[in-house]
């Protein structure tokens, strides 16, 4: 008789437990979706926004990129002193002029003493030192002080205020110190805004909510109350489903534990 009963009740929990796993299986969870969204764009595509035009730079399936260029952005170099900079494509040293306040500097070219050597046949690869004095070595006997072996270094001075061609740009000597040369110049900059999936993305003085449906769209939405709503019914139907999970799992567990009680062995 005890089996017997116990057999009723494995029954009904297995009964409840498939029942709350078929309605989890059958069940379909909601996703977000909008149908109008304002903006609904591809890598490559362009949209504008003000005055100002967006390129979709990239797009993957949780997030993107969106680029616009400024016209005219100020750029700042700093050259400190006794640095190297390269100007013109070619190597040149920084020499602030000597005093408290200087208000000039220097180029003074590097010298490609190597260079020079190696494509000197008769000359020695390196130079060497006797008695404090470099020299170079031609024909693996004549010593020539590598002072006159080797061209004068060009020269070029500037002023605060005087203009230097560099990295193609038309760049003013904005300030001179002991320490170091400041530079500024004025030219186009590119710059990238990154999107998250369901997170807010500022354009201008637009806000967007950016979505992205598959690995190659990116929507673009202003429509947060709808987006409030759809995540809060995912957000529901996903805390019925924990549920129903929890009922099967207890039923299934309680029904095993039934078995294992009606075969334990009576003490009368």
């Amino acid at each position: 008789m005890q089996r017997r009963a116990a057999a009723i009740y494995v029954a009904l929990f297995i009964v409840i437990g498939a029942a709350s796993y078929s309605l989890i299986a059958t069940a379909q969870t909601p996703t977000v979706e909008f149908d109008n969204p304002e903006y609904e764009l591809e890598q490559g595509d362009q949209l504008q926004v003000g005055d100002r035009t967006y390129t979709v730079s990239s797009v993957s399936e949780t997030s993107g990129e969106l680029q616009y260029t400024e016209e005219s952005s100020e750029y700042t170099a700093t050259w400190e002193n006794d640095s190297t900079q390269t100007v013109d494509d070619e190597e040149w040293r920084v020499l602030v002029d000597e005093g408290e306040e200087p208000s000039g500097f220097t180029l003074q070219e590097e010298i490609n003493e190597t260079a020079i050597l190696q494509e000197d046949p008769d000359a020695s690869e390196e130079t060497v030192e006797q008695n404090g004095t470099r020299y170079v070595v031609i024909n693996e006997s004549e010593l020539v002080p590598a002072d006159e072996y080797f061209p004068d270094p060009e020269t070029r001075s500037y002023a605060e205020g005087d203009t230097i061609d560099y990295e193609g740009n038309a760049t003013t000597v904005d300030s001179v110190t002991t320490d170091a040369v400041q530079l500024t110049w004025t030219a186009p900059r590119t710059n990238t805004i990154s999107a998250e999936s369901e997170a807010n993305v500022t354009l201008g003085e637009e806000t967007y909510l950016a979505y992205f449906p598959d690995g190659s769209t990116m929507q673009l939405t202003q429509n947060f109350e709808s987006y409030d709503r759809q995540t809060a019914e995912i957000d529901r139907v996903q805390t019925q489903t924990n549920g129903l999970w929890g009922v099967s799992i207890v039923s299934f567990l309680t029904a095993v534990f039934m078995i294992g009680f009606a075969y334990l062995p009576s003490r009368y």
